[in-house]
């Protein structure tokens, strides 16, 4: 029996991150009333530290200081400690995060290390930190002490420095608010431009190491090729997908992509797979594959569908996350041994030289390029060895003899939807036989999480959800709702999301300003796109749909309004807002929604599926004709829904 020499106030915390530190020495307290008054009575400073259950450099910090007994003594002593899950409380994340990228003039992560006064004003923000001094750098224990001797003598210091950052971010707020700017379709050119200057014209991608997907950079960079025919825009895309479907980045044995690649080439990946990676990418290869019939992306969709179900689907809805590290070890399970290798191929039945071919194909060499000489698979450009699924079938066993990484087994509303937006689409451009999953999965996400009129953000399999959804929850959800009436025509499907989307404005949209959640915590929802899509650029989106599928002229009005107070930003510098600039193009040009029977719309889905706009949305109505329609007039009406098409091809050539 396994007896744990501590516990703390995490224990009774549903959070899979929190119950990762429920039996620290450092006395941990969860996010609440209790703590800050705690700290309040006590006169202590406030010790913040947020992170995630997949983390890798969570873990390290944890083992390093967290389970450290003398660390644990001084934040006993001196603070109140506090664990916050990014995941569930994303709005306190997002605070805190513009707090340290304010500080430190770059962007945070994970863990986020976070020092305030009694009183909660932050004065002191890091990320992760060595237990001891090292390299020049402080390490915690130095840290906390240096804190705690400034705070006890130097008050005063830090009050003035707390209210400095507080009045800074209150600016930094208020800014670019109600500064209104005119745009037009150059905008679209001008976010090209910028993704180019930064594009990796030899290894492809945005940026140098570490080097992310960004998939909704390389989705909005598709549909404004769709749009202007910009090649520039194509171009960079598709080869950023075909150089991600080839690389380490992802999963060549079982599919399925890791969350970035720490290196500029795409060959070695944090390993951690997270649910809204795959949503994002799944869509982005779908769109791409609309545009060319690339059969690898279909391969990628398809293997990685089939990963995310194997690895994530619970009773109809999915898991958040997998960890990179497996028994404590970074990509343990995932990577190779060149000589196993080759031998449990040959004992599965290949010859030696077929064998070494198999192993050439995916990159796996003797030298190894990782820890301990072991390989990630990437593929090198060989052509595909012959028996390549059963060579497959037996490297995957090879890594089943490894323990599989910690599944976060939260299933949250946002990434939840986000992915099925992506299997949505993929039914719709790869194999139809997706809708069916993606309804039903709709369908228990709605069941399980949507209470009595109440949205939940998460639930754990087997509880009762208790956090209230967020604005990104009613966004992503409402956005699953939209596709799933795109490819169901169930007008309960359209419902849900006309209701929703009335409590979000109610909920959310307070004084001209979106909020990330409607509790005591006050955090300004952004229009940037973070670790993924940014929920406030989806709700607006959102809310154009609703308004075309609704003839609601006063509801168009209404996001219109609602996107001018970011329409300078997304000026400055477009290439930081691509779902931003995705919104804004459906306002500038307008959605288009086709109406005819739904007998008519059925039997033309090929064709429909297929148009070269991005902006269109299918409605049934009694109109035994086909029209197309901007939000608030026809243009096009025909028994002939090629001459329709060929009207809207006609319209979005001429821009406003």
């Amino acid at each position: 029996m396994i007896t744990n020499a501590h516990t703390n106030k995490l224990l009774h915390e549903d959070s899979p991150y929190l119950q990762q530190h429920a039996h620290n020495p450092v006395n941990w307290h969860p996010w609440g009333e209790e703590a800050f008054a705690k700290a309040k009575k006590e006169n202590k400073l406030i010790f913040l530290s947020i992170g995630y259950s997949t983390c890798h450099w969570c873990h390290v910090m944890e083992r390093e200081s967290f389970e450290n007994d003398s660390v644990a003594e001084i934040l006993n002593k001196d603070f109140i400690s506090i664990k916050v899950d990014r995941e569930e409380y994303p709005h306190i994340d997002r605070h805190y995060q513009d707090i340290y990228a304010l500080m430190n003039e770059r962007g945070g992560g994970w863990p986020l290390t976070i020092v305030m006064t009694p009183e909660k004003q932050t004065f002191f923000s890091a990320t992760y930190l060595p237990p001891e001094n090292s390299f020049g750098r402080r390490g915690l224990k130095a840290t906390l002490k240096m804190l705690h001797g400034v705070y006890t003598n130097k008050k005063d210091e830090v009050l003035k420095s707390a209210d400095s950052i507080e009045a800074a971010m209150r600016r930094r707020g208020s800014a670019a608010f109600n500064q209104k700017v005119s745009l037009d379709i150059s905008i679209a050119n001008k976010f090209v431009n910028n993704i180019s200057s930064g594009f990796d014209l030899k290894n492809k991608g945005v940026g140098s190491a570490p080097k992310f997907p960004h998939a909704t950079s390389l989705d909005t960079l598709l549909d404004v090729y769709r749009i202007t025919g910009n090649e520039s825009a194509k171009l960079m895309a598709i080869d950023t997908l075909m150089a991600m479907s080839n690389g380490g980045i992802y999963d060549q044995i079982e599919g399925g992509f890791y969350r970035y690649s720490v290196d500029e080439m795409w060959m070695i990946p944090h390993f951690e797979k997270m649910l809204y990676t795959n949503a994002e990418l799944i869509e982005a290869y779908a769109n791409g594959y609309a545009l060319t019939k690339e059969p690898r992306f279909k391969t990628v969709i398809q293997e990685t569908v089939q990963n995310i179900n194997e690895r994530f689907l619970k009773d109809g809805m999915y898991y958040s996350a997998s960890d990179a590290d497996s028994d404590g070890e970074e990509g343990k399970y995932f990577v190779f041994d060149y000589q196993k290798s080759l031998d449990d191929l040959i004992k599965g039945g290949f010859s030696k030289g077929d064998a070494k071919e198999v192993l050439d194909y995916f990159s796996i060499y003797k030298g190894g390029n990782f820890e301990h000489k072991q390989t990630n698979p990437y593929l090198g450009g060989m052509d595909a060895p012959k028996a390549l699924e059963k060579a497959k079938v037996i490297l995957r066993a090879n890594r089943e003899k490894k323990n599989y990484a910690f599944i976060d087994y939260k299933i949250q509303t946002s990434w939840n939807a986000m992915y099925l937006v992506g299997l949505f689409k993929s039914a719709k451009y790869v194999d139809r036989a997706y809708t069916k999953q993606a309804l039903k999965s709709l369908d228990a996400l709605l069941k399980n999480l949507y209470i009595d009129g109440e949205l939940y953000h998460q639930v754990i399999v087997g509880k009762k959800p208790k956090v209230k959804g967020y604005l990104e929850d009613y966004a992503f959800l409402i956005s699953a709702l939209l596709e799933a009436y795109q490819v169901d025509f169930n007008e309960k499907y359209l419902t849900m999301a006309k209701t929703l989307s009335d409590t979000s404005v109610m909920k959310f949209y307070k004084n001209g300003i979106w909020y990330m959640s409607d509790d005591d915590f006050e955090a300004k929802a952004e229009f940037y796109d973070a670790s993924y899509r940014s929920s406030m650029a989806v709700m607006i989106e959102n809310l154009f749909k609703i308004a075309i599928l609704s003839d609601n002229l006063k509801l168009n009005a209404f996001a219109k309004e609602s996107l001018a107070s970011s329409l300078a930003a997304l000026k400055s510098l477009p290439n930081q807002y691509p779902y931003g600039l995705k919104t804004y193009l459906q306002s500038l040009l307008s959605n288009v929604v086709i109406k005819s029977t739904k007998e008519n719309l059925e039997k033309n889905r090929e064709k429909l599926d297929m148009i070269k706009y991005p902006y269109v949305l299918l409605k049934p109505s009694e109109d035994r004709n086909f029209l197309a329609c901007k939000i608030d007039s026809c243009f096009s009406i025909d028994k002939s829904v090629d001459i329709v098409l060929e009207k809207i091809d006609e319209a979005i050539t001429k821009y406003p």
